[in-house]
């Protein structure tokens, strides 16, 4: 049974194999456990990870530096895919409040870390890999790691010490906070679920559709376009129904006359302004009036037509149809000519049978093509990312050159790839199925690679080392930034405590608390709240950890 032996206690490919899926299948499993409804989820992994190194089942340095690093890559990366065509617009309306008091959350965490630094003398160190446990930042970890790797030539073991003590308190930390801004405010939820329904909920940008009859003579035979000229509002129109029951396909040359019934799609909040324009809102079942003309949506597939738009595409001039809509993640935007078009992008086309058939093959419609990993942008993406990390920033006042890293570089370089790749050409396509397995993945070797490596100190830490007193500052680093940001939310600007409960989880990247939250509360909304800041979240998360570490270690 000596093989045996060798292949759970020795070295080798083989062991290494086998311990990393050993650790990661057993973090998996108990993270499905759940106490009072919350669970650590997939951070088990980095405790299962702690434990098999404990007992002596440990891999090469070497071995684990790169799974470690390389999970690292895949994590943030797929973070950076997944949030990117939404980062930009996330800074406007009320997005920008989000974000501003997400910063004020970070920085007082990362105050609140030096000055417990100050009083205790705790090397800054172990403080940044509290601060990474106390906020559930698992990227924040890597940076600081790496930071201090690339500025010392070494490791310091107390970083994912302090990250793997200070954690569990701090999930259980953020779902506190939110709890008890619930009860200082003595919040009721049915009265916060009437607010949210009072409140412009942000759907006022997607596509609508309405029928209106022409009833202003200022545009009795003037055409389409003049018309957008004239309102000068984003609007499409998809049909005209003559007086006589006549429908035509609408185009930019059709003329308006005295009594035409239009179809038109624009978004909500300019309904009522082209509504006073073109003339009166009338019912109009437009599928019995003429059934020659059929809608249907087809799938941007086809690489070409990427980045292109809908004006080059000329689908109107070349096949007689008009495309009235077209849904992106979830959401119908008005298809106006100046719309940039991404694969992945479904199109409301309206037209003859024979001609909506004729555009499927142009745009693709190949469920099989969405399918396929592109993995062309994934790759160069994480060969630029790589690089930006790499390039040194020097700062007054700083000793050490700032890098981005290997968790702030393919972060930031996923947002812009994911967000301008079309404007290029480039497919940064990828089903959510196939982001959320490379993140899953990359995150399951990286928590797994850090408890392989930190277990063979931790339990002394805990129980000689004055690994108590970090639980007890993990805690603080947590909850004071939490609740100090939380009052000021609620009774300064007033938001809605669903909002306030995604800010607090978007601002601490915590994915339990954000599961929490919408358990609880029924709808969407610390969903929304939690997307919008999360982007600029990570990356300063990311940043600061590296700047404690080269301007204070």
């Amino acid at each position: 049974m000596t093989w045996l032996s060798e292949l759970f206690m020795g070295g080798g490919v083989a062991h290494s194999v086998l311990l990393f899926a050993i650790v990661i299948a057993a973090g998996i499993l108990l993270g499905k456990v759940k106490v009072a409804g919350i669970s650590l989820g997939i951070t088990w992994i980095l405790f299962v990870g702690i434990i098999c190194s404990h007992f002596g089942m440990r891999v090469d340095g070497g071995i684990l530096h790169f799974m470690q690093e390389f999970g690292l890559i895949l994590f943030v990366y797929s973070v950076g895919l997944q949030v990117g065509p939404g980062f930009f617009s996330s800074f406007k309306k009320g997005g920008m409040r989000l974000n501003m008091l997400a910063t004020v959350i970070v920085l007082l965490g990362v105050t609140t870390t030096y000055v417990i630094h100050v009083v205790t003398g705790l090397p800054i160190t172990t403080m940044v890999g509290i601060l990474s446990g106390a906020v559930t930042n698992t990227p924040g970890l890597g940076a600081a790691q790496e930071a201090y790797s690339s500025m010392t030539g070494a490791s310091d073991p107390t970083i994912p010490l302090g990250y793997a003590v200070a954690y569990p308190l701090g999930v259980l930390g953020i779902i506190g906070s939110i709890l008890l801004i619930r009860a200082v405010f003595r919040i009721k939820f049915d009265k916060e679920n009437e607010a949210l329904q009072r409140q412009d909920d942000g759907k006022d940008v997607e596509a609508q559709r309405f029928s209106l009859r022409v009833t202003n003579p200022a545009i009795f035979g003037k055409d389409v376009h003049e018309v957008t000229q004239l309102i000068n509002r984003k609007f499409v129109c998809s049909r005209v129904c003559h007086p006589d029951e006549e429908v035509e396909i609408s185009s930019a040359e059709t003329r308006l006359k005295e009594g035409d019934k239009v179809l038109v799609v624009a978004a909500l909040k300019d309904i009522d302004a082209i509504t006073a324009f073109i003339g009166e809102r009338v019912e109009v079942e437009w599928e019995k009036l003429n059934t020659q003309f059929i809608s249907r949506r087809i799938s941007i597939t086809k690489s070409e037509v990427n980045g292109k738009t809908l004006g080059e595409l000329r689908l109107r001039t070349i096949f007689g149809v008009n495309v009235t809509r077209v849904n992106r993640a979830g959401v119908d935007l008005v298809a106006n000519s100046h719309l940039q078009l991404q694969l992945g992008d479904r199109l409301t086309v309206v037209g003859p049978e024979s001609a909506v058939r004729n555009v499927i093959p142009v745009l693709g419609n190949s469920l099989r093509r969405l399918r396929e990993p592109n993995l062309i942008a994934i790759f160069l993406g994480i060969f630029l990312g790589v690089l930006l990390g790499s390039i040194p920033f020097a700062f007054p006042g700083i000793p050490q050159p700032v890098k981005l890293g290997l968790a702030g570089g393919p972060l930031i370089v996923a947002i812009l790839i994911s967000r301008f790749g079309p404007h290029f050409g480039l497919v940064t396509y990828t089903t959510m199925s196939a982001n959320l397995m490379l993140r899953e993945v990359g995150i399951s070797l990286f928590l797994a690679s850090v408890g392989l490596g930190a277990g063979e100190g931790f339990v002394a830490t805990v129980v000689d080392g004055g690994g108590w007193a970090w639980i007890g500052y993990g805690f603080i680093i947590t909850t004071v930034p939490l609740i100090i940001v939380g009052i000021i939310a609620r009774w300064v600007y007033k938001l809605n405590y669903f909002t306030i409960m995604g800010l607090i989880a978007g601002s601490t990247t915590d994915p339990p608390a954000l599961a929490y939250s919408n358990e609880v509360v029924g709808n969407d909304a610390p969903a929304v709240s939690y997307a919008t800041v999360y982007p600029l979240t990570m990356f300063l998360r990311v940043l600061t950890a590296q700047l404690l570490i080269l301007c204070f270690a």
